[in-house]
């Protein structure tokens, strides 16, 4: 039997991992592709974009955790994805699989918005690290001649957590050179109130990010939809222009071109639909997890928000896929839960600590708590989940996300 996973990051490592431990190296082979060779912990690329952390200090290569566990590592970006034959091709070779999971990611939609760019206009992101590089390598001129700047997401946007994070690390980062009063920050966003996130709000989170920004004097705008982006502002569709010399935007997510090219497999967005264990409902020996899989939003709201994936919910996903993958093997009933979420957003000298549990409403949990232990609780994650990952150890301590 051999099991393909498309997919180098949280979902594909989660995934591949908890395999080899469910089912045994001699009957069941298990290959993992990745266009990267190196795995990177995302979840601080906003700290990449202020030039805190790079590249290397949050990644680790991907061939020697794999192969010491007895997976087969590919270093190669998939080309076509053919569901009828069983097949992933790159564009040297071809592979047959008897499963495959996909745990591919996402395409950052830059193009939603004239002039985001950021390597072809002057809006910044930090979606992925080549975008967080670029973002910290004009934040120094910023920092040498500051001006007006706008921070937010565009209509469609999912994943929103990391403006808020570069928000309160910018406004930190200028307050700690004195020169906060020279840079007037905006914060725009298409969700209906602060900490809508896609997931409806959680708890007092809304009258919390209100305070949070109003202490810092930022002015924010709700369901605005961000229509385009110059080199001295930021538009509305609805005409309303904010003057900014620096605007980090987070697009809206696309899924990658061979699974959204692939007949039959995703939806008009390139997103792929699951079933409640996280298989293809036309194609039973297929599953995804992560970010490319299809979660439909909460609600409706005036500007679309899409529903977030973060790597604590792929974490969920992978898991309970390996299990289902393990169970249609070797015989056994299929497992789900609802998803969760816990995470830590740095807001410059502090953070907050956030849990919903389940995501979606209504929830029988919902609680946050400030503080710095929550900052340093964050920065030790980041090498302790990059400690465990290179040892195939997919467990992670519950508080910790």
């Amino acid at each position: 039997m051999h099991i393909i996973i498309v997919g180098g990051s949280f979902g594909g490592l989660t995934t591949a991992f908890d395999l080899r431990r469910l089912l045994p190296r001699r009957q069941h082979e298990i290959t993992v592709i990745s266009k990267e060779r190196r795995f990177i912990f995302i979840p601080s690329l906003p700290w990449v974009a202020m030039g805190d952390k790079t590249i290397a200090d949050i990644s680790f290569d991907l061939d020697k955790p794999l192969t010491s566990k007895g997976i087969n590592f590919v270093a190669a970006a998939v080309s076509r994805i053919d569901p009828e034959a069983r097949k992933v091709h790159t564009d040297s070779e071809s592979h047959d699989y008897d499963y495959l999971v996909i745990a591919t990611g996402h395409r950052s939609a830059n193009e939603a918005v004239p002039g985001l760019g950021p390597f072809d206009g002057p809006g910044h992101s930090l979606m992925s690290p080549p975008e967080a590089e670029e973002a910290r390598d004009t934040w120094p001129a910023f920092m040498d001649d500051p001006g007006p700047m706008v921070i937010g997401c565009a209509p469609g946007a999912s994943c929103l957590g990391p403006a808020y994070e570069f928000l309160f690390e910018a406004h930190h980062a200028l307050k700690q050179r004195k020169i906060r009063h020279k840079a007037p920050i905006t914060f725009v966003t298409p969700e209906p109130f602060l900490g809508h996130f896609g997931v409806g709000g959680f708890g007092k989170i809304r009258q919390f990010l209100e305070g949070e920004l109003e202490d810092r004097d930022v002015r924010y705008h709700t369901s605005a939809a961000i229509s385009k982006i110059t080199d001295s502002s930021v538009e509305l569709a609805d005409g309303t222009a904010f003057e900014s010399r620096y605007s980090l935007i987070i697009p809206p997510l696309a899924g990658v071109k061979p699974v959204a090219e692939a007949k039959g497999l995703a939806n008009p967005k390139g997103f792929i639909p699951v079933d409640p264990y996280y298989r293809h409902g036309d194609f039973e020996n297929i599953y995804a997890v992560g970010v490319t899989v299809a979660l439909p939003p909460v609600e409706e709201t005036p500007v679309p928000v899409n529903f977030p994936k973060t790597g604590h919910m792929t974490e969920q996903m992978a898991k309970i896929a390996a299990r289902n993958i393990a169970a249609d093997i070797q015989g056994g009933e299929k497992t789900t839960h609802e998803l969760m979420v816990e995470c830590i957003m740095d807001m410059g000298d502090e953070a907050v600590h956030i849990v919903a549990d389940p995501v979606r409403p209504p929830r029988d949990v919902s609680k946050i708590s400030k503080g710095k232990r929550w900052l340093w609780a964050k920065r030790f994650f980041a090498n302790y989940f990059l400690w465990k990952m290179k040892r195939g150890a997919t467990r992670s301590p519950k508080w910790v996300w």
